[in-house]
């Protein structure tokens, strides 16, 4: 399953979630979305003044927030890398880890849950999903829900609203 996954972690704040684990989940999650081509992803935990920065420049809102995708599919490329290297590069995730220890205590679970919340979300908006109303964003969550099913971590995840 190694040769399936290039996973690569940039941790500004340290992870209460070991990076094996990640790996793991980001696998079983791939696997569950019907995903077969071996990809790239990364995924960077940060601050709330550095995802701060990253909404402000990319997003146009200056404040932070808990979870962002940059999505590989949405940037135009000269060529198909995916075609010349056999690998779906599919962008980066970047979480806020305060603001994830703020709403792990708001919602009263863990923060390893939280941050595998945050995760699958930005995972989905990899794959192009998105949520503009209120009927796609509960088919998102439902999603995240199974994601973090497989996981075992689906116990006490009670999130509704996502940015």
């Amino acid at each position: 399953m190694g040769e399936f996954l290039d996973l690569y972690l940039e941790f500004h704040i340290p992870s209460p979630v070991e990076e094996a684990t990640w790996r793991h989940w980001f696998e079983i999650w791939l696997r569950e979305l019907g995903v077969q081509e071996p990809c790239e992803l990364s995924l960077c935990l940060t601050s709330d003044d550095h995802i701060r920065q990253l909404n402000r420049e990319f997003r146009h809102l200056d404040a932070p927030t808990d979870v962002l995708a940059f999505a590989a599919q949405e940037m135009p490329a000269p060529v198909k890398l995916h075609e010349i290297t056999g690998v779906r590069l599919l962008g980066d995730i970047v979480i806020s880890v305060p603001t994830a220890r703020s709403q792990a205590k708001a919602q009263g679970h863990r923060l390893s849950q939280e941050l595998a919340w945050l995760a699958s979300h930005g995972l989905l908006h990899l794959l192009g999903w998105d949520h503009p109303d209120e009927r796609s964003l509960q088919h998102m969550v439902q999603q995240q829900r199974q994601l973090l099913a497989a996981i075992q971590l689906d116990g006490g995840v009670s999130h509704g609203q996502q940015s």
